[in-house]
């Protein structure tokens, strides 16, 4: 009798080899894709930018500069639209939980953008959603409708505009959306640093595009000019509409912050402006090459890697060659060459 052939004896070897690659495989796309959550969530990217507590209490949050703009965007409309700080940390915890800070194009069916709005919903077009400026608006023209939100704990306040599945999930970043708002809003000073090296995908540079930005995010009711409507009702401007006035000369931006724009002594509000101008360039530092901020004898640069916001003399001298004047009355913004 002829010995047995050794194939079938080999046949259960080779579905043993072919099990373990489609196990591997299966553990490098589950891997893939929790790398892949990580990121559209924060976990992932480069961190560029601290904000700390104004308190000694050590709390403090790292972020990229990616969102770093995206945050200081949502702060400027919501301070623009009248919205106190609260109405900001709401919205800040929300984006930070719908999309990590990052205007993505894609989630749950139809969502997308920072607050993950759905066209179908009624937020408003694709292209008016993936607007930062416009979903910001159209989130807090939702939360002006919600009574008394000031007072309801943000995730009961956050889930009355989103009608999440996960209501729960917004208050794990309640803290970090306290610290961008303080900062955000200018009510902590010089508390938002950030690295400031220049970013591959910055598309205009220089004064024009900083001005230009300011307006994006400052001088213009976003939900007007797109005509939102929240609940059948089209949303109403804010009186008066908010504006920033901005000069240009050579690679600098000067904003004035006082009311009568002669560098009086800024009163509570007028320092708070002029630390959200301050703190929101410094947030847009990569995204527009900005390469120093001044204000109220305070200045922020790139080029010493900025970690800090250090005390200039007040002639204007801060140990860099012709660093500029500082005032209460106005933000300087110089741009330029950043650090590499």
């Amino acid at each position: 009798m002829s010995e047995p052939s050794p194939r079938p004896q080999s046949r259960p070897k080779r579905r043993g080899r072919v099990f373990r690659i489609g196990a591997a495989l299966v553990v490098l796309a589950g891997v893939g894709g929790y790398l892949v959550v990580q990121y559209v969530t924060g976990g992932v990217g480069t961190r560029g930018c601290t904000v700390v507590s104004a308190q000694d209490d050590s709390k403090s949050y790292e972020f990229t500069p990616e969102q770093a703009v995206n945050a200081a965007t949502i702060a400027a409309v919501g301070t623009g639209r009248g919205m106190p700080e609260r109405a900001v940390t709401i919205a800040l915890a929300t984006a930070l939980q719908e999309s990590g800070l990052r205007n993505i194009e894609h989630g749950d069916r139809d969502s997308l953008g920072l607050f993950q709005q759905r066209p179908s919903q009624g937020w408003g077009t694709e292209r008016q959603i993936m607007d930062p400026a416009y979903s910001a608006g159209i989130f807090y023209a939702h939360l002006a409708r919600v009574p008394d939100y000031s007072a309801l704990p943000l995730t009961v306040a956050a889930q009355k505009v989103q009608r999440s599945g996960f209501p729960e999930a917004y208050a794990k970043h309640e803290q970090d959306a306290v610290l961008l708002a303080a900062a955000l809003t200018g009510r902590s000073a010089a508390t938002l640093t950030c690295e400031g090296r220049p970013s591959r995908t910055a598309e205009a540079t220089g004064p024009d595009a900083v001005r230009e930005a300011l307006v994006r995010d400052f001088g213009r009711d976003a939900l007007q000019e797109t005509g939102a409507v929240v609940g059948g009702t089209a949303v109403p401007s804010p009186s008066p509409s908010p504006s920033v006035t901005a000069t240009a000369h050579g690679r600098t931006v000067t904003v004035p912050v006082t009311r009568d724009g002669k560098g009086a002594t800024a009163g509570a509000a007028e320092r708070e402006r002029g630390w959200q101008l301050a703190q929101w360039a410094v947030a847009n530092s990569s995204a527009l090459r900005i390469a120093r901020v001044t204000y109220e004898g305070r200045e922020w640069t790139a080029s010493n890697g900025g970690h800090d916001w250090h005390s200039v003399s007040k002639g204007g001298a801060s140990g860099s060659a012709g660093a500029e004047r500082s005032t209460t009355g106005s933000v300087r913004i110089v741009t330029g060459p950043t650090a590499p």
